[in-house]
This record gives structure tokens, sequence and C-alpha cells, in this order.
């Protein structure tokens, strides 16, 4: 995209008239494909295969008594996964509000969005490299890949006002979340016939699962071409200062014009509670599966499989349902369903794929609406022009500061040794987390952002 095509683009990026629907359009299907770019690291590598491999190499690590020594510190070898993803968390908190600053002073998402995004895919290709005792290496690429990933979604989710209206948002944003699930799914087939066959293939089953973290970050870096192409950036009205200089002023700043909007403030609190345990349940489920209740790695991949298939329908029905209730009551009907997720989940007896495949479903039918949902509401309480200011505070929220409970969870484990305390120790998020979403006033909060009120919301 030119620089000229930038500067002559309307602030709000929202057009009239049959030519610029339609290159709104366009730029809403290329901005799902970032969705289908960086979904299968979630999937694949997150999700699936790195927790307990990255386990499995730690335990190969450690001493005598089970743990490792990290720069000195005593970990426990399965605790080691939980707490690196605590540790990314806390980077990304660091770098996305200088990020999120940077973009809404200079207009330009699309290079800071193209660096984030290839950095983290370039750490997730490097993942073919982890294996022997390099426990150490794991841990880091997935510092960098996951902090990268945060970094680019606050890219990512602060185009959505600009290119889709009010009454539409709900249907795109879960039209990108319906995408992530699908190429999600379609990698773990792949992942599914490449691991189970690895004998016929010629590869260890270590050489196997590095490769499929490895593809995740190939995968990853080609599909995000189609959003750097189709995507353009927006006139800003001229700054007074460097974006980079004044990052951490214009963090200050964006906290400081956040207090004036109290209840976009509250709803980001609530968003954060519950969010934190619906990103520990996805990181940590594989852990659990395998560690705690025997499940082999082909039970845990048709398992993730099945809540790829299941969030697609999720998503696009949550997003039905939210048209005739309203965004927040079907998110608050979700966390009842996460919370009964969770207490069956505690009681799930070892070693029993059928019921751990029930639970998986019931966990990709409310999942993609869930986070869907969430994105388009907050977008309805952001002050016009400082979608990326605000963005990032709702990725720290998403991802960036949902190191609480990866980090309760790897407690628990350290202290008790059972993984089922772990898991039933994440109630208490959503449980909180609905309390507070409920006496979030949603109308009255959008109209004090300043934006028109949706008939349904």
């Amino acid at each position: 995209m030119s620089a000229e095509t930038a500067d002559t683009a309307e602030p709000t990026g929202l057009t009239t008239g049959s030519a610029d629907a339609a290159s709104r359009r366009r730029e809403q299907r290329g901005w799902y494909f970032y969705d289908f770019a960086c979904s299968v690291y979630s999937t694949s590598v997150l999700t699936v295969f790195l927790g307990p491999y990255l386990t499995s190499v730690a335990k190969a690590a450690a001493d005598a008594d089970g743990f490792v020594h990290p720069l000195g510190i005593p970990v426990r070898a399965g605790s080691l996964f939980a707490y690196a993803v605590s540790v990314s968390v806390v980077v990304a908190v660091i770098v996305m509000p200088v990020v999120g600053a940077a973009a809404d002073r200079t207009g330009r998402k699309k290079p800071l969005l193209a660096a984030a995004a290839y950095v983290g895919a370039t750490a997730t290709t490097g993942m073919f490299f982890l294996d022997g005792h390099r426990y150490l290496l794991g841990a880091f690429l997935l510092i960098v890949a996951n902090a990268s990933i945060s970094v680019s979604m606050v890219l990512y989710n602060a185009y959505l006002p600009q290119i889709a209206g009010p009454d539409e948002r709900d249907a795109v944003s879960s039209r990108g979340w319906a995408f992530g699930y699908t190429s999600g799914a379609f990698v773990l087939v792949l992942n599914l016939v490449l691991y189970t066959g690895h004998d016929s293939f010629g590869l260890s089953e270590s050489d196997a699962v590095r490769i499929c973290l490895a593809s995740a970050g190939v995968w990853w870096g080609a599909f995000t071409l189609v959003p750097l192409r189709r995507l353009r950036d927006r006139r800003v009205a001229p700054g007074g200062e460097g974006a980079v200089g004044s990052g951490w002023r214009q963090l200050m700043a964006t906290l400081r014009d956040m207090r004036r909007h109290p209840l976009t403030l509250s709803f980001l609190l609530a968003y954060l509670v519950y969010n934190d345990g619906v990103q520990t349940v996805i990181s940590q489920a594989s852990v659990y599966g395998s560690e705690e209740l025997g499940l082999d790695q082909t039970t845990l991949i048709t398992a993730v499989l099945l809540v790829q298939v299941l969030a697609v329908a999720g998503a696009l029905g949550m997003g039905r349902l939210a048209r005739v209730y309203g965004a927040k009551r079907t998110i608050l009907g979700s966390l009842v369903i996460w919370t009964l997720i969770l207490v069956a989940g505690y009681f799930l007896p070892a070693h029993t794929p059928v019921f751990f495949y029930v639970l998986a479903s019931a966990i990709g039918l409310v999942l993609g609406g869930s986070q869907a949902l969430s994105r388009s509401l907050f977008s309805h309480l952001v002050p016009r022009g400082k979608e990326a200011e605000y963005f990032s505070a709702y990725e720290m929220s998403d991802r960036g500061l949902s190191w609480l409970g990866p980090l309760v969870f790897g407690l628990a484990y350290q202290l008790t040794g059972s993984y089922r305390d772990a898991i039933i120790s994440l109630v208490i998020f959503f449980a909180v987390g609905s309390v507070l979403l409920a006496r979030v006033p949603v109308r009255q909060a959008v109209a004090a952002a300043g934006n028109p009120v949706p008939e349904r919301i």
C-alpha cells in the first residue's frame, strides 16, 4: 500500500457508497485471514504439542527430585510450561502499550503488525530445534512467540472498529474467530496424520512433534501476507512527538483517559478476570490430559480437533444468539457453561478418552463465541481515534494480563503435585468475572464512549 493511499484514507475507515462498501468487505476478508494465520500457533503449539513436549524435555533434564533450575531457581519440571506462559505475558504487558500508542500516533498499523507476526512465526519455526535437554531453549522460544502473538493481536483487533459498522461487528468478529478455528482444525488433521504415522514417514515421535511445532510457524508467516496486502492504514492527525519516544508517556495518558470512561474500565476488569480462566484452560488442557488423566498424544490431538470443528459452529451460533439476546447476556451464559466444564473436569476419571471428548465438545461450543463476542462488545466501548491504545489494554486482558491463571495453576501443582487441584482453582475466575460483567450497564457504557448504541447489545 502506498503512503498516498494512507494519507487520503478517511479517519474512521467507515464509508458509504457501493465502491466503498466493496472496499470495506475486501478489508474484512483480509482481516479474517490473520486469525486464519496465527490461530494455528494457538492450537497446534500452545494447546496441543508444546505443553506435554516441553514438560517431557524438562523432566529429562530434571534432577532426582524432579526439579530443573533455570537461572538457579528450583522449578518442578511439571510447572515449567505454566511459568513460561506467565513470563511471556509479563513481556507482552511491557511491549503492548508502547506498540498500541505508536500505532495510534502514526496510523501505521501494518508495519507493526508485520514485525510482531514475523518475530512470532520465526520463534515458532525455531521450535524444530527443541530436543534433548534444551528446556531453556523451549521456554525462551515460547516466551518470544507468545508475547509476539499478543502484540500482533493488539494491532489486529484495533482494525475492527475501522472496517465494520456498529451493527455488524458481532458478525464480523465471529467470522474472524470461525476462520481461525477452521485453519486450526485443518492443520491439526495434518498433524494427526504425521504424528500417528511417524514410523511410516521414517520419523521418531520427537521428530514428528518438532515438525508439527515448526510447521505452525511457517503457516503463520505465509498466511500473514494476505491481511498485509488487503488491510490499509488510516490517516491520523499530526502528533507532536515521535511514537517511540512518547510510548510510555502515551501509556500513562491512555490510563488517565480510561479513568474518564469508568464503564469501559469496568468491562475490561470483568474481561480480565474471566478471560484469565479461559486462557489458562486453553493453554493447560493438554498438560492436564496427558499428566493427570494419562491420555496419549493422539487422544489429545483428536480432542482439540473436535474443539476446533465445534468452535466454528459455536462462534457463529453464539453470534446469532447475540442478535436475539444481546452480547452481554450471551457471554454470561457461556461463563456458566465454563464453570460447569471445570467442575466436570475435576471429577473426570483417568484413562477415559470418551469423557474427555465430551468435555472437549462443550469447550468448543463456548470457546469461540465467548471470545468473539467479548471482542465485538468492547469495540463499542472504545472512543473514536483511540482504537489501538484501548485495544492494547484489551489485549492485556485477553493475553497480556492472563498471567495470574497460569501462575496459580503452576503454583498449585508445585505445592500439591496434583493437576486436579490446579484445574478446580480456576473456577474462581469465572465466578468473579460473571459477577463483574453482570454489573456493567453496557448500553450506558457505549453512549458514554461517544458511540452509537446498537439496537441489541
